[in-house]
């Protein structure tokens, strides 16, 4: 991820679509109940229900399928890894016999497939989330819901010190760039080269602190508090789009759950 990709999603959440007005609140909170119900179920096809309205819900917010899954594939790695090994060691019917006695089983196959439909289900709810909802007002909607205001100050600053963090390595890596040092460049010795990393990572962090203390020491001289506002959501409250959508989404997991009562019964 780089400093163009940060701010591609930031503006994306500036975007009027109807999910994109919604009430932080409602839209936090709707978003992690379908990531809760994904892990619930055990029923693969609801999972495929609920990825469909998702899709849906992308497409209403006017957001690009092919950048949702870029975002999707970039995260996937972190649970897909174990999902992998699951119809190797999960205990079975075997399906189908490998040298170096391993085995791939019935079970292990249907709980990895179950696994990766969580996965995809659950990443394409904090997608869409971060994609229809500034990173502030998510924080917002934290402390609205109840979170320590001490969390969400420091939940806050950390958001606003990533887009610093991100300027500082694009600035190094762009005056490194004019003096033509290539990592992947093999006619440097491999040594100064993860050493010349080193110290671009030590610089980034010293640029980052500094940039930080004078950034804090302005906020403070301008009035900053514990109890200041980093955020303006524009006073959005609760009415009836919220009410909308937060019943066809509870309506949804309700038929789904009911269809699959009947389909075990």
């Amino acid at each position: 991820m780089n400093t163009n990709s940060i701010l591609n999603l930031e503006n994306e959440t500036m975007k009027e679509s109807f999910l994109h007005l919604l009430d932080g609140r409602i839209k936090l909170v709707i978003l992690v109940f379908i990531t809760v119900y994904a892990v619930y179920t055990t029923e693969p096809m609801i999972l495929v229900l609920l990825e469909v309205y998702l899709l849906l819900l992308i497409y209403l917010s006017q957001i690009s399928f092919k950048t949702t899954l870029k975002r999707v594939l970039l995260l996937l790695p972190f649970g897909g890894l174990i999902i992998l090994f699951q119809p190797f060691i999960h205990p079975g019917n075997v399906m189908y016999a490998l040298p170096f006695g391993i085995n791939v089983t019935y079970e292990g196959l249907t709980f990895g497939i179950l696994l990766m439909s969580r996965l995809i289900v659950s990443l394409t709810a904090i997608v869409l989330l971060s994609s229809i909802s500034p990173m502030q007002e998510v924080v917002q909607s934290f402390r609205k819901l109840g979170m320590p205001k001490e969390f969400a100050m420091i939940f806050s600053l950390m958001i606003r010190f990533l887009f610093m963090f991100f300027d500082e390595l694009d600035a190094i890596r762009n005056a490194q760039a004019t003096r033509n040092f290539d990592i992947f460049n093999k006619k440097t010795p491999y040594m100064w080269r993860m050493k010349q990393i080193g110290y671009t990572i030590m610089m980034m962090f010293l640029r980052a602190y500094e940039r930080g203390e004078t950034v804090y020491l302005s906020m403070v001289s301008r009035g900053y508090s514990d109890k200041s506002q980093l955020y303006n959501d524009g006073n959005k409250k609760i009415g009836s789009k919220e009410y909308v959508f937060t019943g066809i989404t509870v309506a949804l997991v309700i038929c789904l759950e009911i269809a699959h009562y009947f389909l075990i019964v």
